[in-house]
């Protein structure tokens, strides 16, 4: 099969097509046909050496965002025949073969039918992103419909799906973006009220929009000194759940108001073997709100396949791509 290699670190230009053995399959995975993936920061991280603690042996296939149709299922699967359409996050790192291949090796426990109102593209985009928006919105901080929530980030990759899922479930739901080109986009994906966080000072929006009484739910796909700023949004007894907590940060305004914080790593799964059902079964549940017609991923309009992936890698890191970048492999 051809694959895209990396041998070494490096940016977007160190992918190698070629042509390598097809995986065999093993107890408790089925062989994909692979169909589309798409591009995450953390590909690009693994790509470039940044997260060397987590990243395949070379010369390894990155990326772990896959759909497309079953080819070959061990005999100890029940659950997922050949020809089955599938979406998952399942590889690209250590001891994981990734996607970017015509063919897939992937645990059946990270996988579910994908939804079949979207294009193999378009079911690409979603699981990494999903699965975290899910994991932060319930699992973490436990969204009901009662709730106020504070998105930062709204169009970004995990933001635009948490803003959808938060609408889903009935919460009055708050964004923050950077452009205000931005505000109808937020709008579509059923954010309530949309904040410029270049143009307005979080005291202005807090007193606005909650008379200074902060929101039940903050959800920091950003990081970094946002989080401070999410301490402050975050109303007494709020829950503040964020992506990226690798910072140091003054915790006083968090003890102040009795805060929780939560740290969503959703990679866990796949690198300690451990609790991987959940995300088959997020996926399922996330397949059926999309068939619903409740939530739908932002995919770049430019084309690629497994021979330009040099170049999504490029356009994500260039910060100009609008919504998650897709690769058709056929």
């Amino acid at each position: 099969m051809k694959a895209q290699l990396i041998n070494r670190f490096g940016d977007s230009s160190v992918f190698e097509l070629t042509d390598i053995p097809k995986p065999i399959i093993k107890p408790g995975h089925v062989l994909i046909k692979v169909q589309a993936t798409s591009v995450n920061q953390i590909d690009c991280k693994i790509r470039s050496g940044a997260v060397p603690a987590i990243s395949p042996d070379f010369p390894a296939i990155l990326h772990g965002d896959v759909a497309g149709v079953i080819e070959a299922v061990a005999s100890d699967v029940t659950n997922f025949k050949v020809g089955d359409e599938v979406y998952g996050c399942a590889g690209g790192l250590k001891n994981c073969g990734g996607a970017l291949a015509e063919f897939m090796l992937a645990d059946a426990k990270l996988i579910a039918r994908k939804p079949k109102s979207l294009s193999m593209l378009e079911a690409a985009a979603l699981p990494l992103v999903s699965i975290t928006a899910w994991q932060a919105l319930f699992d973490k901080a436990k969204l009901v419909n009662a709730n106020t929530i504070l998105i930062h980030g709204g169009v970004g990759g995990v933001g635009h799906i948490a803003v959808q899922l938060a609408k889903y479930c009935g919460a009055k739901v708050y964004t923050t973006v950077l452009k205000n080109e931005d505000f109808s986009l937020a709008k579509s994906f059923g954010a309530d009220e949309v904040i410029n966080a270049k143009e307005e000072d979080i005291e202005k929006y807090l007193a606005r929009l909650t008379q200074n009484q902060g929101f039940d739910i903050v959800f920091d796909t950003v990081g970094g000194s946002n989080l401070d700023k999410s301490f402050i949004a975050a109303g007494v007894n709020a829950q503040v759940v964020t992506t990226a907590a690798r910072s140091t940060h003054d915790l006083t305004p968090l003890h102040n108001k009795a805060l929780s914080l939560h740290a969503v790593f959703m990679l866990l799964p796949l690198l300690m073997n451990q609790g991987r059902e959940a995300h088959g079964k997020i996926l399922a549940e996330i397949a059926k709100i999309v068939d619903q017609g409740k939530l739908k991923p932002l995919v770049d309009t430019r084309q690629f396949t497994l021979e330009t992936v040099g170049d999504t890698h490029a356009l994500l890191e260039s910060g100009k791509a609008r919504g998650k970048v897709g690769i058709k492999i056929d």
